[in-house]
């Protein structure tokens, strides 16, 4: 039978809520929070804003203020400090490894609530189910490496995002970060198993998948002072690999631990969580694939789909690296000949096969495809020169953009756009043309395997308007062909005005009266998906 009525558990006692609610009537600012929070409570927490400045944005660049930031150590600080900005109603803004692109971490007021010293509870493996409990104040490379060695390397997390040393699990919680496996398997919602979450008014979820499914679109809260409905969203998602705003199910039935993942922290503050694990394959095969142009990639692409029937899952990861990579790329020499050269980074997971076997069988597959490949221009990545070659000249391709937009003091211009595999030759060739008219230097790498590639604009100063007028174009051309605007990346601030040409005026509504269960004030990550000045006129 479907469950719709969530628990709401307290984590404060009746008479702790009592004695903060007489301490609260007596402050009026946040200054004077923070030194209640302080002396009272014990909680790490500052207005010194020599501190408060480092929180002030994350990699988007987007400038943002606060006035005072709270480090807490447990759930129950979390609740405390929760519950007191509900109650004098000063604006929350939740951090984590702030590797965002579109600026869910940067504040615009109020309070920076950083999880980075949510550490506990501490990482716990149970084998035989194939699962980790995981605190969210911890890096995603170290949680991974706890799981290798907690298992002696037998079971794995597999989602696997560049950022992946700088990111922290709650981040990737709340944006759905995915990596470079294709499809479903390449997102932090696939693996989550349970969570828990606390609401604005200092109450916890936990919620395990399967456990709490909504009943003709709405879930009830249940707590000890009320029942509260709490509507879903339910504008219409394409099926294709999406993280444009928080997930909706048209037809009213949602996990709330769907619900949760990938809501960009507008509707509570997750604390900790139970990942799915997967038994970790005897090696995996990983070549990059040098190719002459960008129209060889693409055919490549299509080649190994139609050679695994459309199912990619078999594979765990295509990334293409393509038009202007090279100049932001460290290594560059090691890996390419000339700069009109593109390449894939191919990884195939190996149950019962050697890597020389299976490397054998690979290349007798590469050249049946009429890609242009060169055999001799196929690195392979299992020596550990050449891994380490790869990865540092792979992640040094964002890292280099975004320090050319730092110094040239604008914003960067990253598009997450993804479209159905039908549209995608149409989609690539419309949107070169589109920026090459404006003269905006820009980049495109990505997820090859999911038609999901990042073009990096890389403005001038004075082209800024021009890189929005394009950016924006690029968006309407995407609507066009069937897809969204972030498939991996999330919303933010940046991309509200994207969410609303997706789902119209019906799905900023229909997500409103969401947040407005969670948040009536609209206090927790103001400004994130959805406008918060516009839902107040």
């Amino acid at each position: 039978m479907k469950n719709n009525i969530i628990i709401l558990e307290s984590v404060l006692t009746t008479q702790e809520v009592e004695e903060m609610v007489n301490f609260l009537q007596a402050i009026h600012t946040t200054e004077e929070l923070i030194d209640l929070l302080f002396s009272k409570f014990k909680i790490d927490c500052t207005n010194d804003q020599s501190i408060v400045k480092g929180f002030d944005r994350d990699n988007s660049n987007i400038k943002g203020n606060a006035e005072a930031i709270c480090r807490p150590k447990n759930e129950k600080e979390c609740s405390i400090i929760l519950f007191s900005c509900q109650i004098i109603k000063i604006p929350i803004t939740i951090s984590a490894g702030r590797t965002n692109l579109n600026g869910s971490a940067t504040p615009m007021g109020g309070v920076v609530v950083s999880i980075e010293k949510l550490v506990t509870p501490k990482i716990k493996l149970n084998f035989k189910n194939k699962t980790v409990i995981s605190p969210v104040g911890i890096y995603l490379e170290d949680m991974r490496n706890e799981i290798l060695n907690l298992s002696q390397n037998k079971l794995y997390y597999p989602v696997d995002p560049t950022s992946r040393k700088e990111s922290m699990i709650g981040g990737n919680l709340s944006c759905n970060a995915s990596g470079f496996v294709p499809g479903p398997q390449g997102a932090t919602r696939y693996w989550t198993h349970s969570l828990d979450f606390l609401t604005l008014d200092g109450y916890k979820i936990s919620c395990s998948r399967g456990q709490y499914i909504s009943k003709d679109k709405k879930f009830i809260l249940k707590s000890d002072i009320e029942n509260k409905v709490l509507q879903i969203p339910n504008y219409r998602r394409p099926k294709i690999k999406n993280a444009s705003g928080p997930y909706s199910c048209h037809n009213g039935e949602i996990d709330l631990v769907d619900l949760i993942i990938g809501s960009e922290g507008i509707f509570g503050l997750i604390t900790s969580v139970t990942f799915r694990l997967k038994e970790m394959p005897n090696s995996f095969l990983d070549l990059f694939i040098i190719l002459p142009t960008e129209r060889n990639a693409i055919d490549l692409h299509k080649y190994i789909l139609n050679y695994f029937d459309n199912d990619l899952s078999k594979i765990s990861a295509l990334e293409y690296f393509g038009y202007n990579c090279q100049n932001y790329m460290k290594n560059r020499e090691y890996l390419f000949k000339n700069k009109n050269e593109v390449g894939i980074y191919l990884q195939i997971p190996l149950i019962n096969e050697s890597i020389d076997y299976a490397g054998g069988v690979w290349l007798e597959i590469l050249a049946n495809s009429n890609c242009g490949i060169d055999e001799d221009r196929i690195l392979w990545l299992n020596e550990k020169r050449n891994w380490d070659i790869f990865f540092e000249a792979r992640h040094s391709i964002p890292v280099n953009a975004l320090e050319k937009t730092r110094l040239m003091d604008t914003c960067s211009i990253l598009t997450d756009t993804i479209v159905p595999v039908n549209n995608f030759d149409s989609f690539l060739n419309k949107t070169h043309d589109i920026i090459q008219k404006s003269k905006i230097e820009y980049i495109l790498f990505g997820h090859l395997g999911d038609c999901h590639l990042h073009f990096h604009l890389i403005p001038t100063n004075s082209q800024q308007n021009i890189a929005l007028m394009v950016y924006d174009k690029i968006i309407d051309l995407t609507h066009e062909l069937g897809g969204v605007y972030s498939a991996e990346h999330g919303t933010g601030k940046r991309k509200r005005s994207d969410f609303l040409k997706c789902y119209g005026s019906e799905g900023v509504e229909s997500l409103t009266v969401t947040k407005k269960s969670f948040d009536p004030d609209f206090l927790l990550n103001r400004g994130n998906v959805i406008d918060f000045e516009l839902n107040n006129k």
